[in-house]
């Protein structure tokens, strides 16, 4: 069995997904790369990885990531839980099947590919799984209602998964990126940056890649702010 490090990265194929994965073939892990779109498949054809073209809210389509890495490389080391955003709105004028599909794009997506992986983990002595939240997790923001509320819990069940799997030598956290490059902010949101600018989203991929990496071994159950100073409790 290839010494190799596997990954499992979802909606991979462009933004900070994609630049994850760059990050982590530049430090020769082996990839499974996961997306709605086409465009992973030649992502993954590039870093010399597996494309899977599939959704994170579907069950079968993270099992078929899964599969691919344990058909093609007999173990699973590391997962980016990366997702799209959710509906954004008026509180009360968002629809109850906007909540039930957000619940399924980020937190359902982590709990269920947590199952897939989790035996095979401790199978093979260890793993780290990382999941991309955000900035307004703790800091709830009008603009963002679902992804504030839903990305809490997600906080929640991080450190219940840590608390419950650190003893098998897994390791989950989650990033709380700020305003990153892919997504147009106005001059009063840049202003308000202490940074005073958006995060590259190589800067972001740094960070899972260390949070994946053996240098973070005793670092779970944790919800990292990667925001240029931008959120305020301390």
């Amino acid at each position: 069995m290839s010494e190799q490090r596997i990954a499992i990265v979802t909606a991979a194929s462009r933004g900070m997904g994609a630049a994850i994965a760059r990050e982590l073939a530049e430090r020769n892990y082996g990839l499974v790369l996961m997306s709605r779109g086409r465009e992973v498949l030649d992502l993954a054809a590039e870093l010399g990885g597996m494309g899977v073209q599939g959704s994170v809210t579907e069950p079968e389509d993270l099992r078929a990531a899964v599969q691919a890495a344990l058909s093609r490389c007999g173990r699973v080391d590391a997962v980016v839980n990366n997702t799209g955003h959710p509906p954004s709105g008026d509180l009360l004028t968002i629809g109850d099947d906007e909540w039930h599909a957000a619940l399924d794009l980020v937190l359902l997506n982590v709990v269920r590919m947590s199952r897939l992986v989790t035996p095979h983990m401790i199978e093979q002595g260890g793993g780290a799984i990382v999941n991309m939240s955000t900035f307004a997790a703790f800091e709830p923001s009008a603009s963002f209602p679902v992804s504030s509320a839903l990305r809490a819990a997600l906080g929640g069940f991080v450190k219940l998964y840590a608390d419950r799997y650190a003893r098998h030598n897994i390791r989950m956290n989650n990033v709380l990126p700020g305003y990153v490059d892919t997504y147009e902010i106005d001059e009063a949101t840049q202003a308000s940056i202490p940074m005073a600018r958006r995060a590259r989203v190589g800067e972001i991929a740094k960070v899972v890649a260390f949070l994946v990496s053996p240098e973070a071994s005793y670092l779970t159950g944790q919800n990292l702010r990667v925001d240029g100073g931008l959120t305020r409790s301390v």
